[in-house]
């Protein structure tokens, strides 16, 4: 069901959503969180399409909201999704314009769910400072998407420089089928220190850069990323030990080849994750990721820091 509510307030918005609930059976008395997803300008199907498919693994309720795309004064247009057009959770969509652009969190707050957690997603452009945002203050986790910024490297040097705990970036969670593979193999005999890593892939893709931090600084050895032109992501992760490089290559973007000394080659499926899928993952846990913090202020350093 899809309900539109042109030129709007949040108060008629709070009153058709009891009126849904009361007549139509469509209750939040399921929901774990509120997820705000902050789209900005841009078009938030992509974002909302994701938030539903992870609504059925985390019944949430949704608040998105999105920018006019003319010039008007201020006014608050809305869309409610229920039922087969929400998934597990309820979408409330608010397209702003005017001065209503600059106090988002004051249109947000009367529709938060009570004694429910709340999470801000950003899946575009991420604030400077996502703790600091007045959507980012709401929240006690705060995703964004380096992926999609404009310019990833920048984007992870202010996320480093204003991090706290909360903050957690997509780009990492495409990156953990690859932290939890290569960590396995290390745990297996012989437990030889690694010399060198090196990672190959696509070269603005800005969770090579948080692979290469991660081991950089788990390890204590150099990381040498070689940048290609491939759409694919990350497609190798060499780690060089005195009795042979342990190497898990993905060419394909599909499936993965781990070879180790002494050992078969082992064909893995390693896809490249989908967005549903990531958000799913970050919505599962509302502590802190202090690895992801440690690697985004550390373990960053230490790459910038090699000769």
């Amino acid at each position: 069901m899809i309900i539109n509510l042109p030129r709007t307030t949040i108060r008629d918005i709070n009153r058709r959503l009891l009126l849904e609930r009361d007549e139509g059976g469509a209750i939040a008395l399921g929901r774990v969180l509120t997820l705000i997803i902050d789209a900005g300008d841009r078009d938030p199907e992509g974002a909302i399409d994701a938030a539903r498919d992870a609504s059925l693994e985390h019944p949430c309720r949704v608040i998105v909201l999105t920018r006019a795309d003319t010039v008007r004064g201020a006014e608050l247009d809305a869309q409610i999704r229920l039922g087969g057009d929400a998934g597990a959770s309820e979408v409330i969509i608010l397209r702003t314009s005017g001065e209503l652009d600059e106090h988002v969190d004051t249109l947000v707050v009367p529709l938060l769910l009570p004694d429910a957690p709340i999470v801000v997603w950003w899946p575009y452009q991420a604030p400077t400072n996502p703790s600091q945002h007045p959507l980012g203050k709401l929240a006690a986790r705060r995703i964004t998407d380096s992926t999609e910024c404009d310019r990833p490297a920048v984007t992870l040097n202010y996320l480093g420089r204003h991090y706290r705990e909360g903050d957690t970036d997509l780009a990492w969670t495409r990156a953990t089928r690859w932290r939890g593979l290569l960590a396995a193999t290390l745990d297996q005999p012989p437990f030889e220190p690694v010399q060198r890593v090196v990672i190959a892939g696509e070269g603005t893709h800005p969770s090579l850069d948080l692979l290469g931090a991660w081991l950089g600084w788990a390890l204590r050895c150099p990381v040498e990323i070689i940048r290609q032109d491939t759409p694919l992501a990350i497609t190798q992760v060499r780690l060089e030990r005195a009795s042979g490089p342990i190497v898990l290559d993905r060419p394909d973007g599909r499936e993965a080849i781990l070879s180790q000394p002494g050992q078969p080659s082992h064909r893995i499926a390693l896809p490249i994750r989908e967005l549903r899928e990531c958000l799913a993952e970050e919505l599962r846990r509302l502590d802190a990721d202090e690895v992801y913090g440690e690697v985004l202020q550390d373990g960053l350093q230490l790459l910038e820091d090699q000769p």
